[in-house]
């Protein structure tokens, strides 16, 4: 039984980690690139760090293998929003297909294109 859910971690957490680098291969901008590398690769890495820690099945490593896990759980998100803030403020451009731009709207109100996409969308969903 042990060796089945082992396996079954194993294989999500390859899954994920593969989901996020063809994430980043296949993505249009740095914005969605760096999303899809921090929530799969986040998912990706504990999967793999949790099938570390059961296998091992020692006290010892089974805490520092949720440790690691912790640590990968806390620190990527919030990395992965400051490189965003910072890339967005240097001036790295947004996929054309951005729709809105909401750090930019918070800053400096709406343009005319976010307006009528706003209503487009209001009027088909009411």
């Amino acid at each position: 039984m042990t060796d089945l859910l082992l396996s079954v971690l194993l294989l999500l957490g390859g899954f994920f980690c593969l989901v996020a680098a063809l994430g980043m291969l296949r993505l249009p901008d740095l914005l969605t690139r760096m999303h899809a590398a921090t929530k799969a690769g986040t998912l990706g890495v504990g999967l793999l760090v949790l099938a570390a820690a059961l296998y091992f099945a020692e006290i010892g490593m089974t805490l520092r293998a949720l440790t690691v896990a912790l640590f990968i759980f806390l620190t990527a998100p919030v990395a992965a929003h400051l490189i965003g803030r910072a890339a967005y403020h240097a001036g790295v451009p947004l996929s054309p297909k951005t729709k809105i731009d909401q750090l930019r709207t918070a800053q400096q109100g709406p343009t005319q294109a976010e307006v009528n996409h706003a209503k487009e969308n209001t009027d088909r969903a009411g």
